[in-house]
C-alpha cells in the first residue's frame, strides 16, 4: 500500500483533488475535486445509490436543504452535545482535541504540561438567516444529512405509500467545525455523506442491524475490490468493544453515541492505521421521539395488520464519500516493473474509473489518423466517459492512462487509416490496463467490444 504522500501527489498531479483556495494559501479542511476526482466521486455515489435505492423496493431517496429550522438540531441533541474537548498549548497557542493527545507534550512545540484545561467546543457551523444578525436569526449548516430523513419521515411515508419496514436515503454535503483536520481528505470541515435511515418495528432491530452490516460489508468489498486483510468490523456495545476480522486485539474501548443502542463500524487499514469508513448504528426511536416531543407532530406508525401503534426504530448505514475516494485510491494503487521501468497503475474497478476509454492517435500530424480517432471518441462519449489525447508519444500516453485508472486505450495507427500501408486492416488496437494485452478490432466494433468488457 502506498503512503499518504504518494496519494496526495498523485491527486494533485493528475487532477483528482486540489487544496481549496490554493492560490491564497488554502483553507484547512476544505478541498476541491478536479476533473478526475469529480468523476470518481460521482461513480462512487452512483454505485451507492444503485445498491441502496435503485436495486431495492424498500428504500426511496430525498434531497433536503442544507439549512434547516434550528429546532431540528435542538431536538437531535447537536446544539447541546455535539462537541469535542478542546485544549490549547499556552506556549505556542495551537489547539488540539484532548482525546487525541497521546502524551503531556504539545505535538507542535514539544513543551510538556502546557495544555489548558479542556473545554467543550461545539462543532456546529453557525450562520444567520435574513438581513438581521440577531439571536432570532441563528441557523446552522447541517452536521449530518440524517435529520432530514427523520423530519421528512411522515411526508415520505404518506406520499410514497410505504409500510414499515422501509428506508429513506440521501446524498449531500455536511459541515463540521473540526478542531483539527488532517490526513488529506480523511477528516474535513466540509464533506459529502451518503446515509440511509431504515425504519422498522421495535423488536426487529437486531436482525436488521446484522443484515445491514453484512450487506454493507459485502458492498465495500465488491465495489472497491478490497482484500479481506484490509477491512474489518468493529462492534461497539455499551458493555464492550470487539473486532471481527484482522488484528482482533488492536481495539480501543469505545461507547456508542447517546442515540445508539450499538454500532458496527466498518474500518479500513489506512497507512495511518485502522479507521472508520462507515458506521451502521442501531438508533432505536431516539430521533423520531425527540422530534415528536419538540415539534408536537405525531410520528407514530399504525400497523394495519397487527393493529399496533408504535414509534418506529431505526437502523442507519452512514458513510462519507471523501473517505471512500481514499479507499479507492489506496486499495487500487500499484507500482510494478515493466521492461526495467516503473509502471504506476491505478487498478480501479471499471465502474469506478473516471474515464473508461482513451483514444490515442499514433501520429497527430496525419489527418486521416486524427479524423478516425476523433470519430471513435465521439461515438463512445454517449455511452461512457471517453477522452481523445494526442499530447505525447504513445508510450507516455499509456503510462498516463494507467496512472489515472483508465481501463482501455484505443490506438489508431497507420494500419487503421491508410489503405496505402502494406499492413492496412482498418482495425484499431485496444489495450487492457491491467494485463496490457492488446487486440485488433475493426473500427465499427470498438463501441460494442468496450461495452461488453465494461460489464465483465
Amino acid at each position: 500500500m502506498p503512503d499518504m504522500e504518494t496519494i496526495v501527489s498523485l491527486c494533485k498531479r493528475r487532477g483528482f483533488v486540489f487544496q481549496g483556495s490554493e492560490i491564497y494559501g488554502g483553507i484547512g479542511g476544505f478541498w476541491d475535486y478536479g476533473p478526475l476526482g469529480v468523476e470518481l466521486k460521482n461513480n462512487i455515489k452512483r454505485a451507492w445509490w444503485k445498491a441502496m435505492v435503485q436495486d431495492r423496493d424498500d428504500v426511496v431517496g430525498i434531497d433536503a436543504a442544507i439549512i434547516m429550522n434550528p429546532n431540528v438540531w435542538v431536538a437531535s441533541g447537536h446544539v447541546a452535545t455535539f462537541s469535542d474537548p478542546l485544549v490549547e498549548c499556552k506556549n505556542c497557542h495551537k489547539r488540539f482535541r484532548e482525546d487525541q493527545l497521546t502524551s503531556t507534550a504539545c505535538p507542535n512545540c514539544g513543551n510538556r504540561n502546557t495544555m489548558t484545561e479542556a473545554r467543550q467546543f461545539n462543532l456546529l457551523f453557525k450562520t444567520h438567516v435574513g438581513p438581521v444578525e440577531d439571536d432570532a436569526a441563528v441557523a446552522y449548516l447541517r452536521p449530518e444529512t440524517a435529520q432530514a430523513m427523520f423530519v421528512n419521515y411522515e411526508n415520505v411515508r404518506e406520499s410514497m405509500r410505504k409500510k414499515i419496514p422501509f428506508g429513506i436515503a440521501q446524498i449531500g454535503r455536511s459541515f463540521r467545525n473540526e478542531i483539527i483536520t488532517g490526513n488529506f481528505i480523511f477528516r474535513d470541515r466540509e464533506f459529502e455523506q451518503m446515509e440511509m435511515e431504515f425504519f422498522l418495528k421495535p423488536g426487529t432491530e437486531d436482525e436488521w442491524h446484522d443484515r445491514w452490516r453484512d450487506e454493507r460489508l459485502a458492498w465495500w468489498k465488491k465495489t472497491f475490490n478490497i482484500s479481506d486483510n484490509n477491512i474489518r468490523v468493529k462492534v461497539i456495545r455499551r458493555e464492550a468493544t470487539t473486532i471481527i476480522g484482522p488484528d482482533p486485539d488492536d481495539v480501543k474501548e469505545e461507547k456508542p453515541p447517546h442515540y445508539s443502542k450499538g454500532n458496527y463500524d466498518l474500518e479500513y487499514r489506512f497507512p495511518m492505521g485502522w479507521s472508520e469508513i462507515e458506521g451502521i448504528a442501531s438508533r432505536t426511536d431516539y430521533d423520531l421521539s425527540s422530534h415528536m416531543k419538540l415539534s408536537g407532530k405525531d410520528l407514530s406508525y399504525f400497523d394495519d395488520e397487527t393493529k399496533q401503534k408504535y414509534i418506529p426504530y431505526v437502523v442507519e448505514p452512514a458513510m462519507g464519500v471523501d473517505r471512500a475516494v481514499l479507499v479507492a485510491l489506496f486499495e487500487n494503487y500499484c507500482e510494478e516493473q515493466v521492461k526495467n521501468e516503473k509502471r504506476v497503475v491505478l487498478r480501479l474497478p471499471k465502474a469506478l474509473a473516471p474515464f473508461k476509454a482513451a483514444v490515442l492517435p499514433l501520429a497527430r500530424n496525419r489527418p486521416e489518423i486524427v479524423e478516425i480517432a476523433k470519430k471513435i471518441t465521439a461515438e463512445l462519449k454517449p455511452h461512457m466517459m471517453a477522452m481523445y489525447d494526442d499530447t505525447a508519444a504513445i508510450g507516455k500516453l499509456y503510462r498516463r492512462q494507467d496512472e489515472i485508472g483508465t481501463p482501455f486505450c484505443i490506438t489508431v495507427d497507420h494500419q487503421t487509416a491508410l489503405p496505402s500501408d502494406e499492413k492496412y486492416d482498418g482495425k484499431v488496437t485496444i489495450r487492457d490496463r491491467d494485463s496490457m494485452e492488446q487486440i485488433r478490432v475493426p473500427v465499427d466494433q470498438v463501441k460494442d467490444v468496450l461495452l461488453s468488457r465494461l460489464v465483465e
